[in-house]
């Protein structure tokens, strides 16, 4: 498990710096910066609107009585989006704000359900 977040921890910010290069050489440095710092603010914004939402959808649930689990993996998702768009480069930006946007998050969060379930699944049988 170590090596493999040494690779991840490694490998990425080397394809992320490979890529904004790549993309500094065809818009230029500035604008390749501007982008960055771009997505970085509006990312930030995004992941304040989608998560005061679903402290909201949190908070009807306790009052009606309902324990909200979809909510709190909602919640999840755009915590760990908001924290790639923190993070400078290309493919962490579209990670980010696949998290943040409701539609794409939908699916993430089935994937991640899908593979929880497997998990559990394994452990307990």
């Amino acid at each position: 498990m170590f090596a493999k977040f040494l690779l991840l921890f490694t490998l990425v910010p080397l394809v992320e710096l490979w890529l904004l290069i790549k993309v500094g050489k065809i818009i230029g440095a500035g604008m390749t910066i501007l982008l960055v710092a771009a997505t970085g603010f509006y990312g930030v914004v995004l992941a304040r609107s989608q998560g005061l939402q679903v402290l909201y959808r949190i908070q009807q649930d306790i009052r009606r009585g309902v324990v909200p689990t979809n909510e709190i993996l909602d919640g999840a998702c755009i915590l760990v989006g908001g924290a790639f768009l923190l993070t400078p480069g290309l493919i962490t930006d579209f990670l980010g704000f696949s998290l943040l946007f409701p539609v794409s998050r939908d699916i993430i969060k089935n994937i991640i359900k899908d593979i929880l379930i497997e998990n559990f699944k394994r452990r307990v049988f």
